[in-house]
């Protein structure tokens, strides 16, 4: 097995170009190298961008973590860099003209906030299954996914989008026997997803009282895994190409691709394999039967089952191919499985066995994980049909979002097309600004919102700023021609821009887009305080080409930011 790809020296941009030269000063001070100093964010913005917790040093100084503090103070002359004790920390507050002539350069170039970040990393997401709408709870997996993997790109890594669809496994014995029993292919034609669901929520209703059911759907399956192109086949095949075409207008809206649409059947073919190659690294047994891989030695209570009694394989075998033949194929540094929190136990057992099996690369995968998505009724279930279609919430999005532009911009020349940008914009970042973990109730209301913190806000302040470029009428100025002087006053936006390539750093090390989606929040909060504060045109011509340059950063930063969460961009609105 390789090892992971070391990353060259990451170029400092933004804040970072002080971060730097704080922690080469701290570092002389103490007699520490500089990677050794840690460096916080003060928890009052007034206090500073930096701040440095003496505790953690005071007691092998043998000094109490204040009077450390202040001895640093007096030690520290950093250029540009303001330093005052408070309390136990040490804070760092950064002068207004380094801070532009700092930042600035940096926000108003192509790629702000780029990396140079080196290995593969493939991401798994979305993966809805065969034979069933895309419900509200495939938008997080989906726009997560999505997120993450534009983001890790924006770092410069080699991302690989997979969507491994669910195809395969026992319900599709259940559904082909309540379509031998009940289907209809007139109604299959007209309406294939709503067919099929209706057929899996009959099966569901009526096996409780037919045992002849279940038995029909186990001899199905088999006949499904046989390997030979039989009707059974030939039916699970015609109900794969629907469903893929269904799920593909959903992604052209969420403006979604994958390198690869890889469904679990793929691995059909690599079961067998894979089943020897546990067998020889002696890690199956035999329990009432079924094949199974016993983790308790990696504190995994529950065995994972990789072969049933009746001789079919499960979710878990086909989980272990596919990591098999990704790293055969990719050999990737890590890969990430953007899914939700109740699949926890099967990601657990999927890395235990594999790194039983000796495999080296099983610490290089990661559940990502997140919360589900509610509504007035509880948890989502395909089987008893209560389905909160994500098709059906695009919709009413965009809907809505029609009825605000109407009222706003009655002689908008386009008003269907902006109202598709802000409903879907507006259902995407109301699911990106939240913790990933955290379980999010879906509200009509707090989604559809076009005040506070949502989609539509950033996509009007975005809209903002190009309406002023075009009203100059002229191009942006040349960054290094213009007077500091002029923006230097502009602190608080100097900073949230300056913290951009930070937000985007941290919410790839975390796999948490919610940071960025809140740093945009922060950029354009600030940058709507900009115009409130400061003339752009007509200002005079030095004055006018130093704001206009900042006007373009903000623009720059927010399509940055925006086009990595996928949400869309109107030109107006």
């Amino acid at each position: 097995m390789s090892s992971s790809t070391s990353n060259p020296p990451r170029p400092a941009q933004g804040l970072d170009r002080f971060a730097a030269q704080i922690r080469a000063g701290l570092a002389d001070a103490l007699s520490l190298p500089p990677e050794a100093i840690s460096l916080d964010r003060p928890r009052d913005p007034k206090h500073g961008e930096y701040a440095f917790p003496c505790f953690r040093l005071a007691k092998e100084r043998k000094m109490a973590p204040p009077a450390l503090a202040t001895w640093l103070e007096e030690q520290l002359n950093l250029d540009g860099i303001g330093v005052q004790r408070v309390g136990p920390f040490l804070n760092f507050r950064i002068e207004p003209m380094p801070l532009a002539k700092a930042v600035l350069p940096d926000a108003a170039s192509e790629g702000f906030g780029s990396g140079q970040e080196e290995g593969t990393i493939l991401v798994e997401y979305s993966s809805p299954n065969i034979a069933k709408p895309m419900h509200i709870g495939h938008l997080r997996t989906t726009v997560l996914g999505a997120a993450l993997s534009r983001l890790f790109n924006h770092l410069g890594h080699r991302v690989v989008r997979i969507n491994h669809v669910g195809d395969w496994g026992s319900q599709f014995g259940k559904l082909v026997a309540a379509w031998n029993r009940w289907g209809d292919p007139d109604q299959l034609e007209a309406e294939p997803i709503e067919h099929l669901l209706e057929l899996y929520v009959r099966y569901h209703q009526e096996e409780k009282e037919d045992p002849s059911l279940p038995q029909q759907a186990r001899e199905v399956f088999l006949e499904l895994e046989s390997g030979q192109d039989n009707p059974t086949r030939q039916t699970w095949r015609q109900f794969t190409e629907v469903s893929l075409a269904a799920f593909e207008k959903v992604y052209q809206r969420l403006n979604t691709e994958f390198d690869f649409v890889r469904g679990e059947s793929w691995y059909e073919d690599r079961l067998d394999q894979t089943l020897d190659f546990l067998q020889q690294q002696d890690v199956l047994e035999l329990s009432e039967g079924a094949t199974i891989v016993d983790l308790s030695e990696q504190g995994i209570k529950t065995p994972c089952l990789v072969k049933t009694a009746h001789g079919t394989t499960l979710y878990a075998t086909r989980d272990i191919a596919a990591a098999l033949s990704r790293w055969q194929e990719f050999t990737f540094d890590r890969c990430l499985y953007v899914v939700g929190n109740e699949q926890k136990l099967h990601f657990q057992q999927l890395i235990g066995v594999l790194r039983k099996a000796g495999c080296d690369f099983a610490d290089r995968i990661e559940h990502i994980s997140f919360g589900l998505v509610r509504f007035a009724e509880g948890k989502l279930s395909t089987r008893e049909g209560r389905v909160l279609r994500l098709s059906e919430v695009l919709d009413r999005a965009v809907e809505l979002a029609l009825e605000v532009v109407q009222e706003k911009n009655p002689e908008h020349p386009e008003p269907h097309k902006v109202a598709e940008q802000v409903g879907i914009g507006a259902v995407l970042f109301h699911d990106l600004k939240h913790l990933r973990n955290k379980d999010v109730v879906f509200n009509w209301k707090e989604v559809l919102s076009f005040e506070g913190e949502t989609g539509p806000y950033l996509q009007y302040s975005r809209v903002r700023t190009a309406a002023i470029l075009r009203k100059a009428g002229r191009p942006v100025p040349e960054v290094q021609t213009i007077d500091y002087q002029h923006v230097a006053e502009a602190r608080d936006l100097m900073v949230a821009l300056g913290r951009f390539p930070i937000a985007l750093r941290e919410a790839a090390e975390k796999r948490e887009p919610m940071i960025l989606a809140q740093q945009l929040l922060a950029v354009a909060a600030a940058g709507n305080a900009f115009y409130r504060d400061f003339r752009v045109l007509g200002s005079g011509q030095g004055v006018e080409d130093a704001r206009l340059v900042v006007v373009d950063a903000i623009r720059r930063t927010l399509d940055i930011g925006l086009n990595i969460l996928g949400v869309p961009i109107p030109e107006t609105m």
